[in-house]
């Protein structure tokens, strides 16, 4: 299958090109630069502005894809609570008008399969005791003021892709290289060390994490199962408060243990994104991708990938000193 990756070199698309290319399939990579790294193997990049519509049309429909993968996003790699909307801007119009423009390129080229990268914390707050959000359930439908252009963006991508008969792959908050829970540097583990990350409220808000490994498996996955459409959360099997993961957390990496700060507080200081995101966020269940794609997580846990990844992180630490 040729299979042309959008956003090949992010923290995801960098994971699924190599197990595309030992699966054997053909990839085309669309990169922003020409000549990025994007893996091993037979993989031919193509240097495009994702919002240059004619350009990225002309670059799937250059392809002849079977097969679309729409990973773009440009989130910035340290975000501001407080110029949420400024910080997703670029990413929004990624997830509306590079949507479009590549499900029509998609169709023109014969394609028969889009998928497209979505998020499984978006979903309206609920007691503890309804439990992870299915698929079905209702995203936000009050979210806090900072949020609402993501939601609008988010919901204008799985409208577009659910018209093309593609699937949205719902990932949860994304760890390992590259991302902000990077060891080597990523803006959460920065502030968890620095003890700048805190428990707030009761530290109700429930998390469902995604290794990107796991991320880039549900993408072959996905590929190898073409009656799999709508959405499909892409989550571990462990849903967490806050108030567990982060001193968990904390410990593994030997950092102080967080502090635990009022709402009222939190939301003063930090506005009202950051304080819904650490007290209302709702935890996603994966059964119906365990389901459809025959799909299981390398990490079931977020603490088997967490303490996997800072054992690589501190021996290749050790390895360099």
């Amino acid at each position: 299958m040729r299979v042309v990756i959008a956003g090949a070199t992010g923290v995801v698309g960098r994971q699924v090109v190599p197990l595309l290319v030992a699966a054997g399939h053909e990839v085309v990579a669309l990169s922003r630069r020409a000549g990025a790294d994007t893996g091993k193997g037979a993989v031919r990049t193509v240097a495009v502005d994702a919002l240059d519509q004619a350009a990225l049309g002309a670059a799937v429909r250059d392809a002849k894809p079977d097969a679309v993968v729409h990973l773009l996003t440009a989130i910035p790699a340290e975000i501001n609570p407080r110029r949420m909307e400024r910080d997703f801007a670029l990413t929004n119009r990624l997830r509306t008008e590079a949507t479009r423009t590549l499900i029509e390129a998609a169709y023109d080229a014969g394609a028969g399969r889009f998928l497209a990268q979505g998020l499984a914390y978006a979903y309206d707050p609920a007691p503890a005791s309804a439990g992870p959000a299915d698929e079905d359930a209702p995203f936000w439908r009050h979210p806090p003021k900072p949020f609402v252009t993501t939601l609008d963006a988010l919901r204008t991508l799985e409208r577009l892709t659910s018209a093309a008969d593609g699937l949205v792959l719902r990932f949860g908050h994304l760890y390992g290289p590259g991302t902000a829970y990077d060891p080597a540097g990523g803006s959460t583990i920065r502030a968890i060390r620095a003890r700048k990350m805190p428990v707030v409220g009761d530290g109700a808000a429930t998390f469902s994490f995604t290794h990107t490994h796991d991320a880039a498996t549900a993408v072959l996955a996905a590929l190898a199962h073409p009656d799999a459409k709508g959405a499909l959360n892409i989550v571990d099997d462990t849903p967490t408060p806050a108030r567990t993961w982060l001193p968990a957390l904390a410990t593994l990496l030997s950092a102080p243990t967080p502090q635990k700060v009022p709402t009222l507080a939190a939301r003063l200081a930090a506005g009202p994104w950051a304080t819904a995101f650490l007290t209302q966020l709702r935890g996603a269940t994966n059964t119906r991708a365990k389901s459809l794609l025959t799909w299981t997580p390398r990490y079931p846990s977020w603490r088997d990938g967490f303490t996997a990844e800072l054992k690589a992180y501190a021996a290749g630490h050790n390895e360099v000193a």
